[in-house]
C-alpha cells in the first residue's frame, strides 16, 4: 500500500507540473522539489476543518488558517475551491515571512507559485488564511511542493473563539481592490484583517471565527432559515452540516457578538434566549471566560437595547453562580465599509478595544 501511495503522489505531482505549464522541470532538478501531502505532520491546522479525508482537509469557516515552514527559494501551494454555484471563488490570504498578500482562486484547482515572494533566506514561513465565509464555498489543501518542509513554530498557548455575524466575518471591510457596490458581494471580505484576527495576533493567541453573515441569536436577516444556537456545533455553520468535536479546541476566552441582525426585540425574550445559549456554551467550555460584545454597527437605539439586555444577562448568570461572564459596549458606530459594515481601519480600532478588554479580564 505504501508504494502505491507514493506512486500516486508522484503521479499527481508531475501531472500538476504539466498542467501549470511553468517549466518546473528545471526547478525540480535545481532544488530537488518534493510533494508533501496535506496529512504531513509538519503542516499545522487551526479552525473547524473536516478531516474525513486526511488527504483533502476541507474548511468552510472564515479565518481558518494553515501554517507551514520550509527551506529553499521555490515553493508551490495547491488548493481546491468548491466554486459554489459554478461561479463563487474564495479569497484567501498568504502570509509569507510575515508579509500578507491577498489572492482569489481562479479555478477549481489552483497551483500557487510563491517563489517570487521569497528572499534568499534558507527558511520561510507561510500561513494560508481563508478570507471568505462559509456561504462562498469550501476550500481544500491538496499539497505543498518545496525542497524541504521544516518543523513550524509552536502554536500560541492562548486560545480565543469569536462567535458572531458578518462583522466578525469581516464582510464588506476591504475596499482596497474592489469598491463598494462593484463586483461580487464577497469581493470585500477579509477575515485576516477582522477585529477578531487582529486582536488575537495582538494577544499572541490562536483563534477561531465561528461566524455567519446575517445570523442572529433568535432572528436572522435576509430570509435566512438558521440562527446561531442551531448551527453553532457544526464545521460548516452556514450549511448546518458536519458535527464539530469541541474537544479539539478549548478556548480560554469566548467572545459573543450577536444582536445586530436580531434588532430591538422584547427584552425578556431576548435575554432568555441569550442565557440559554450561554448555558449551552458553558457545557462545551466549562472553564472559559465569556465576553459579550455589543454590535459595533449598532445605532443609538440598538446600542441602548444591547446595553440593557447584556447587563441583565450578565447579572443573571453571575447571580446563578457563573462568575466568568462579562460584557463590553462599543460607544460609537463603525460603518465606513460596504453596506454599513466596519472597514479594515475600523476593525483595527475595534480589535484594540477588544484586546485591551481581554487583557483586563485575563491579565494577559
Amino acid at each position: 500500500m505504501y508504494s502505491i501511495r507514493i506512486f500516486f503522489q508522484q503521479a499527481l505531482f508531475f501531472s500538476l507540473i504539466t498542467i501549470t505549464g511553468c517549466n518546473v522541470s528545471n526547478k525540480v532538478s535545481e532544488e530537488s522539489l518534493k510533494f508533501y501531502a496535506p496529512d504531513n505532520n509538519l503542516i499545522q491546522y487551526t479552525g473547524r476543518i473536516d478531516f474525513t479525508d486526511p488527504k483533502a482537509p476541507r474548511f468552510w469557516q472564515p479565518g481558518v488558517y494553515i501554517d507551514f515552514k520550509f527551506s529553499g527559494t521555490k515553493c508551490k501551494i495547491i488548493v481546491k475551491d468548491e466554486v459554489l454555484w459554478g461561479k463563487n471563488h474564495n479569497y484567501y490570504e498568504l502570509v509569507i515571512d510575515d508579509k500578507a498578500h491577498r489572492f482569489q482562486t481562479k479555478s477549481a484547482t489552483d497551483t500557487i507559485d510563491i517563489s517570487q515572494y521569497l528572499s534568499n533566506e534558507k527558511e520561510h514561513s507561510v500561513k494560508l488564511v481563508k478570507n471568505t465565509e462559509a456561504n462562498i464555498g469550501y476550500m481544500e489543501l491538496t499539497g505543498i511542493i518545496c525542497k524541504q518542509l521544516l518543523q513550524p513554530a509552536k502554536k500560541p498557548v492562548r486560545k480565543i473563539e469569536f462567535i458572531g455575524n458578518s462583522i466578525t466575518c469581516a464582510a464588506g471591510s476591504d475596499i482596497s481592490e474592489v469598491p463598494c457596490g462593484k463586483g461580487e458581494w464577497h469581493d470585500q471580505h477579509n477575515a485576516w484583517m477582522s477585529y477578531a484576527a487582529v486582536a488575537s495576533r495582538t494577544l499572541n493567541a490562536q483563534y477561531h471565527l465561528s461566524s455567519v453573515s446575517g445570523i442572529g441569536l433568535m432572528r436572522s436577516c435576509c430570509n435566512m432559515d438558521i440562527i446561531m444556537p442551531q448551527v453553532y456545533d457544526k464545521v460548516s455553520m452556514r450549511d448546518n452540516k458536519i458535527s464539530w468535536d469541541f474537544n479539539k479546541y478549548q478556548p480560554d476566552v469566548v467572545s459573543v457578538c450577536l444582536g445586530q441582525n436580531d434588532g430591538v426585540q422584547d427584552s425578556t425574550t431576548f435575554c432568555n434566549n441569550y442565557i440559554q445559549f450561554l448555558k449551552t456554551l458553558r457545557g462545551y467550555y466549562p472553564s472559559a471566560d465569556f465576553i459579550l460584545l455589543s454590535s459595533p454597527m449598532a445605532d443609538d437605539k440598538l446600542r441602548e437595547f444591547l446595553r440593557s439586555t447584556l447587563t441583565s444577562v450578565t447579572s443573571s448568570m453571575q447571580k446563578a453562580g457563573d462568575k466568568k461572564i462579562n460584557f463590553y459596549i462599543f460607544e460609537k458606530q463603525y460603518i465606513n465599509g460596504c453596506d454599513y459594515h466596519p472597514d479594515v481601519n475600523e476593525h483595527k480600532e475595534i480589535a484594540e478595544k477588544v484586546a485591551n478588554y481581554i487583557k483586563s479580564i485575563k491579565g494577559w
